[in-house]
C-alpha cells in the first residue's frame, strides 16, 4: 500500500533531501533524526519454545503490558553510526534535550543538515527558538506523506524485526536495556547509507500514479 503525498512544495523538497543523501555538503554532518515512540515492553503469559529441528518456534497470542518507551534517533548517513536515546514521554522537552545531547557529540565548525518529518513536535515554538540558538544546525523538512524518505527509518524497521517484535520484556528497564544492546551492536560495524533513486525518477514514477478526474 502506499500514500501519495498533497505536498504542494512535494518535488522541491524531494530534490533537496534526495541531494543530500546522494551529494552530501562537504565538511558537514547530515543526520536522519526520529522518533519510535510508544515501543511496548511486552511479556508473553506463557514460556516460548525455540526453534528446533522440524518444528517452528512458538509463541503465546496473548501478553502482558510492563508500558512504554520512546526511543529518539539520529542516523549519520555518511557513516551509518547512530546516536540513540531511550526517553519515557515525546514531547518537545524531550526532543529538546535530544538534539542537546547530539549536538555535544559534533566537532567544532560542523554544519549539521537535520531531516526531520512534519511532526508537531519538530515544529514546537520552543524548538524553533532552539533552533535560531544553534546557527550551524539546518531542518529539512519531509514532505507531507513523506516519511518513507527518513533514512533513521530504516534502522527503526531494522530493530523492530531483529530486537522488540519477537522479544520478551518483563520492564521499560529490560526493553530499554535490549534497545541500548542493539544500538552498540549496530554502531560497532555501521555501514554508510546509499540512496540510488535521483529525485528526477521518482517525481516521474509518482506522477505515472496519478489519477486523472473524471
Amino acid at each position: 500500500t502506499f500514500k501519495r503525498s498533497n505536498d504542494p512544495a512535494f518535488a522541491e523538497k524531494v530534490e533537496d533531501i534526495v541531494g543530500l543523501y546522494m551529494h552530501p555538503p562537504a565538511h558537514a554532518l547530515v543526520l536522519s533524526i526520529d522518533e519510535k515512540s510508544q515501543i511496548q515492553a511486552l511479556d508473553r503469559t506463557q514460556p516460548g519454545l525455540p526453534i528446533k529441528p522440524g518444528k517452528a518456534g512458538t509463541m503465546t497470542h496473548d501478553y502482558k503490558r510492563h508500558g512504554t518507551t520512546t526511543l529518539f534517533a539520529a542516523f549519520n548517513i555518511l557513516n551509518g553510526a547512530v546516536i540513540g536515546r531511550c526517553m519515557q514521554k515525546h514531547t518537545h522537552q524531550e526532543f529538546i534535550r535530544f538534539l542537546n545531547a547530539v549536538d555535544r557529540q559534533v566537532p567544532t565548525g560542523k554544519i549539521v543538515h537535520a531531516i526531520l518529518d512534519n511532526y508537531a513536535t519538530h515544529k514546537h515554538p520552543k524548538v524553533r527558538a532552539w533552533l535560531k540558538r544553534h546557527r550551524h544546525w539546518v531542518f529539512h523538512f519531509t514532505p507531507t506523506s513523506g516519511s518513507w524518505l527518513n533514512a533513521v527509518e530504516n534502522f527503526f524497521s531494522a530493530l523492530t524485526r531483529r530486537r522488540i517484535r519477537r522479544g520478551v520484556f518483563t520492564s521499560i528497564v529490560d526493553l530499554q536495556a535490549a534497545i541500548n544492546r542493539y544500538l552498540k551492536e549496530h554502531n560497532d560495524d555501521p555501514k554508510p547509507f546509499v540512496w540510488t533513486k535521483p529525485p528526477n525518477e521518482i517525481i516521474a514514477k509518482l506522477d505515472r500514479l496519478t489519477v486523472p478526474s473524471v
